[in-house]
C-alpha cells in the first residue's frame, strides 16, 4: 500500500529478506511503483546525512516519503529499479505508466524493459485481477539462458574481455574494509552501482563484495535510530556478520580476463551469482562482470 508506514515495511523486509515489492494505490486501484530494500536504505542514509530527527521516520507513510522533494531529489531521484527512476517512469505519480510484464511478454521484451529503463526488477502482473506473479531480475533471465543454451555447440569461445562484457581497469570502483557503510553506500549511489569489490588496503587483493541491498546492518538494529547509527559501522565489521556462503548470489566469486563466455555460463549454472570479480594473477581487481552485463550483451547481439 502506498500509504503504509515506513517503519512497518522495514520490519517486513527484515523478516523476509524481500528485495522488492510493487506499490499499490487503493485510490487509483492500480500499481504505481516499486519499493526496494535499497530505497529503505537510501532513506536511512538521507536521515543520517541531513541529521533529521530519526524518530519522525517511524510516523511517516510511504506517500509522505514520496511527496518529500528533498528525499526524492537527494537519494531516490535516480535510483535504478526503485521507487523512482531517472526517467520518472516508476514514480508514484505516474507520467509514463507503471513498467511491468504479463504472461504474454516475451523474454526479449522483458530484457529490453529492464535494460533500456535501467531497472533492476520487473514485476510480472496478471492484468485481469492485478495479482503479482513474480519479479524478474537479470539473474532470473541469465538462469533461463544458461539452462536452455549451455548445452548447445560451443559458440562462446571468445573471452569476456575480448567481447567487451563488463567494466575494467580504471573504470572499476573499489572500497577498503576500513571504510564505513555510509561511505560505501554514497560511492555506490554516486556511480549508480549495485555492488562494489572490497580490496585489502595494502595488497589491493580482493577480499569481498559489498552489495547496495545488503541488510546485514539492519539485523542488529532495534529501532530506526539504531539502524541509522549502524551506517557508521566499517565494512569489515558488517561483512564479518553477514549471512553468506558460496550459494549466496552476492558472495565473492572471481574469474580472469581469460575466461570464455562458455566457461562463465557453466560457472553461473553452478553458483547463480549476481556478478563476478575479474582478478589478475595476484588476485587484484581488474574488472567486474555482472548478470546485467551478460544479458545486455545478448540483447545487443540479438538485434
Amino acid at each position: 500500500m502506498v500509504h503504509g508506514g515506513v517503519c512497518v515495511n522495514i520490519n517486513i523486509n527484515r523478516a523476509s529478506d524481500m528485495q522488492a515489492a510493487p506499490l499499490w494505490d487503493p485510490n487509483l486501484c492500480q500499481f504505481v511503483g516499486l519499493l526496494t530494500v535499497t530505497d529503505f536504505i537510501d532513506v536511512l542514509r538521507y536521515y543520517r546525512t541531513t541529521s533529521t530527527d530519526a524518530a519522525t521516520l517511524a510516523t511517516r507513510s510511504i506517500s509522505d516519503i514520496l511527496a518529500d522533494s528533498n528525499i526524492m531529489s537527494g537519494v531516490l531521484g535516480d535510483r535504478r529499479g526503485g521507487m523512482v527512476s531517472s526517467s520518472g517512469s516508476t514514480a508514484t505519480i505516474q507520467r509514463t505508466g507503471f513498467l511491468s510484464a504479463d504472461t504474454t511478454t516475451t523474454l526479449k521484451h522483458a530484457c529490453r524493459l529492464l535494460h533500456h529503463n535501467s531497472l533492476d526488477f520487473l514485476p510480472v502482473i496478471l492484468p485481469d485481477d492485478m495479482r503479482v506473479l513474480a519479479t524478474v531480475t537479470y539473474t532470473n533471465i541469465l538462469e533461463h539462458l544458461v539452462t536452455h543454451f549451455r548445452e548447445q555447440r560451443r559458440l562462446f569461445d571468445d573471452t569476456i574481455y575480448d567481447l567487451g562484457i563488463g567494466t575494467y581497469n580504471e573504470e572499476v570502483v573499489t572500497v577498503t574494509p576500513n571504510q564505513t557503510l555510509a561511505e560505501a553506500l554514497h560511492l555506490l549511489h554516486m556511480h549508480s552501482l549495485g555492488a562494489v569489490p572490497v580490496v585489502d588496503q595494502e595488497t589491493r587483493k580482493v577480499v569481498g563484495v559489498y552489495s547496495r541491498s545488503d541488510i546485514t546492518f539492519l539485523h542488529s538494529a532495534t529501532d530506526v535510530e539504531d539502524a541509522i547509527r549502524n551506517l557508521d559501522l566499517t565494512l569489515e565489521s558488517v561483512m564479518a556478520e553477514r549471512r553468506t556462503d558460496v550459494t549466496t548470489p552476492d558472495s565473492l566469486h572471481t574469474c580472469t580476463m581469460g575466461h570464455t563466455l562458455q566457461s562463465i555460463f557453466e560457472y553461473f549454472a553452478q553458483l547463480r551469482f549476481n556478478r563476478l570479480i575479474v582478478v589478475d594473477e595476484e588476485e587484484r581487481v581488474v574488472g567486474v562482470v555482472s548478470a546485467r552485463d551478460l544479458v545486455a550483451y545478448f540483447l545487443e547481439e540479438g538485434k
